[in-house]
C-alpha cells in the first residue's frame, strides 16, 4: 500500500488546522508555510476534504479553514479516501486467470489485508492523534 504525497499533504493540513482553528480560521498559506507544502498543490487538497465534509472553508478577511465536525468523529479513514478516494482492492486475478484455485486465494488476502488497513485507519480518530 502507498500513500501518496497529496494524501499525507492531507493528513499534515488536517493535524495542523485541528490544533490552531480554535484562534479562528487557519489559512492555507499559514500550513503552506509551516511545512513547506507548495500553495495552489495544497489549496486542491484542502478543497478536496470541504467536499468530504472534514474541513470547512470560510472566505472573506477572517476566512480561512477549520475542522467541519469535531476532532473525535473525523477518522483518518475518512482523510485518506477524501484525497485518494475509496480505498479497495481493484485485483481481478481469478477473472485474469480463468479462476484458477491460487489466483482465487490471492485475492481474498488482498482483499482482507484492505478491510485490515481500513478498519485501523477508519478507528484513527484525529482527536486521539492530537493529544500530547
Amino acid at each position: 500500500m502507498k500513500i501518496s504525497r497529496s494524501t499525507g499533504y492531507a493528513l499534515v493540513a488536517v493535524g495542523y488546522i485541528a490544533q490552531n482553528y480554535k484562534d479562528g480560521a487557519v489559512l492555507a498559506a499559514r500550513v503552506s508555510k509551516e511545512y513547506d507544502i507548495p500553495l495552489e498543490y495544497l489549496l486542491k487538497i484542502l478543497q478536496q476534504l470541504v467536499r468530504a465534509n472534514v474541513l470547512r472553508s470560510k472566505r472573506g478577511p477572517r476566512g480561512g479553514f477549520f475542522l467541519a465536525r469535531p476532532a473525535e468523529e473525523i477518522t483518518l479513514l475518512q482523510i485518506i479516501e477524501a484525497v485518494d478516494g475509496p480505498m479497495i482492492s481493484h485485483l481481478h486475478l481469478a477473472e485474469q486467470t480463468n479462476n484458477a484455485p491460487f489466483s482465487i486465494k490471492m485475492e481474498e488476502v488482498c482483499r482482507n489485508a484492505t478491510e485490515q488497513v481500513k478498519e485501523i485507519f477508519g478507528s484513527a480518530k484525529l482527536s486521539d492523534l492530537l493529544k500530547g
